[in-house]
């Protein structure tokens, strides 16, 4: 059965970007978030296997999504994605229990390698 992934990013772009990515891989996204709110919510409704998650989105940032997710769940897993230069955001995201982090722009090979990676 595929792995179910949530796909989290303020720029609707970048989730098609990753969406495509995925289900040319034979992952299936079942659901999309455009912040951090959002992307609570939709991890108690969907329940994915996996989350790719952006830092910076207005309302609620990835890393406190992270936070609130890993407090429903202590085994959500979540890959962060990070533009060029978020180092220290990075950091804070992996001490919150993030697994992984890609970052912008894409590669396809690095993504499906890093959720490959996180979902064992």
């Amino acid at each position: 059965m595929a792995n179910r992934i949530l796909v989290v990013d303020d720029a609707a772009f970048m989730r098609m970007m990753i969406r495509d990515i995925l289900t040319k891989n034979g992952y299936e996204v079942v659901g999309e978030a455009q912040d951090g709110a959002q992307a609570v919510e939709k991890y108690k409704e969907f329940k994915p296997d996996l989350i790719t998650m952006d830092i910076t989105m207005p309302e609620m940032d990835g890393i406190a999504a992270l936070k609130e997710i890993k407090k429903l769940d202590s085994n959500a897993k979540v890959i962060m994605c990070s533009a060029m230069g978020q180092q220290a955001m990075v950091i804070d995201a992996i001490q919150a229990g993030a697994k992984d982090f890609i970052v912008k722009p894409f590669q396809a090979d690095r993504v499906i390698e890093a959720i490959k990676k996180t979902l064992g």
